[in-house]
């Protein structure tokens, strides 16, 4: 500590700077969503509304909650958030576990096959009429199956297995007449909850906020994500049934379809930031033993 020189706390001071700056920049607008949501809209339209909330009123999140639509959606996105990150970590174990194993024959060329995906896909069109032929167009299956596993999470949960879990581990455990799948199961995944945490938070995130499969493949309304009736409302403004036109001013509704557009906001992020302080805990190491490719 004694031989910290004067340009080492200068560089430290800036440091800290620009990190609070950094910092409040990324949060700032989340808390000034958060705080117009809960306050009056015509406080919000006027600029009045920085840090506090200003007259509170819970309008936009009563006329968010009543839509059947915005219910609809928000339990088919639970639905292909929890279905489709089962298959994909499911999916994405069963393939790094071989691969992570040094008696594995063949391993160096299904990676290198598997890494050659990563470059060179077929593209949407061939994607869609893949789809379209197995018949999962207009289906559940199509939000799940067609991203059920990624190369790219593959190769960091293979990197985690070699270098976070002694091979010699597995060997005892094979000397003493365990199984493969029996290895799998209550060894090397009981070990592994940091970077399945991190796989979790990554998968469940993505299909949270997957929208654009949705618009390919889905046309009924009813197996809309969430995402979708979000798009309508923020992007395209579509709230006249939400806000039930004709039954109030047009200078009300406006004042309405502000409050609404901050709610959806709210709404559609809560469960993500909800699940983040569970898996923080997991999130840093399983990111950093997994961040170094073998």
């Amino acid at each position: 500590m004694n031989n910290v020189t004067a340009a080492d706390k200068t560089f430290d001071a800036i440091v800290h700077i620009s990190l609070l700056i950094l910092s409040i920049i990324v949060l700032y607008p989340l808390v000034y969503v958060l705080v117009a949501s809960i306050s009056s809209p015509e406080a919000v339209l006027r600029g009045e509304v920085w840090l506090w909330p200003k007259n509170l009123t819970g309008v936009g999140y009563a006329k968010l909650l009543q839509n059947r639509e915005i219910l609809t959606g928000y339990g088919n996105t639970l639905l292909y958030t929890a279905a489709g990150t089962a298959v994909n970590l499911a999916m994405t174990i069963a393939a790094a576990y071989p691969l992570s194993r040094k008696d594995f024959v063949g391993r160096g060329a299904i990676t290198a096959m598997m890494v050659f995906t990563m470059f060179f896909s077929g593209g949407m069109i061939p994607t869609y009429l893949l789809i379209k032929q197995l018949g999962m167009l207009n289906s559940a299956w199509a939000m799940i199956i067609p991203g059920a596993v990624s190369v790219w999470y593959i190769m960091i949960m293979r990197t985690f297995f070699q270098n976070g879990i002694p091979y010699e581990m597995q060997e005892a455990a094979a000397m003493d007449g365990c199984s493969n799948m029996t290895i799998l199961l209550r060894i090397v995944l009981p070990l592994s909850m940091p970077i399945i945490a991190v796989m979790l938070l990554f998968y469940s995130v993505g299909h949270w906020n997957a929208y654009f499969s949705a618009m390919i493949y889905l046309s009924d309304r009813d197996k809309y994500p969430l995402q979708l009736f979000l798009r309508e409302i923020l992007v395209q403004g579509e709230m006249t049934e939400m806000l039930g036109v004709g039954d109030d001013t047009n200078a009300k509704n406006m004042l309405d379809a502000e409050a609404i557009k901050y709610a959806a906001v709210i709404v559609a992020n809560l469960p993500v930031l909800m699940l983040y302080p569970f898996l923080q805990k997991y999130f840093v190491k399983g990111v950093m033993i997994g961040a170094v490719k073998g």
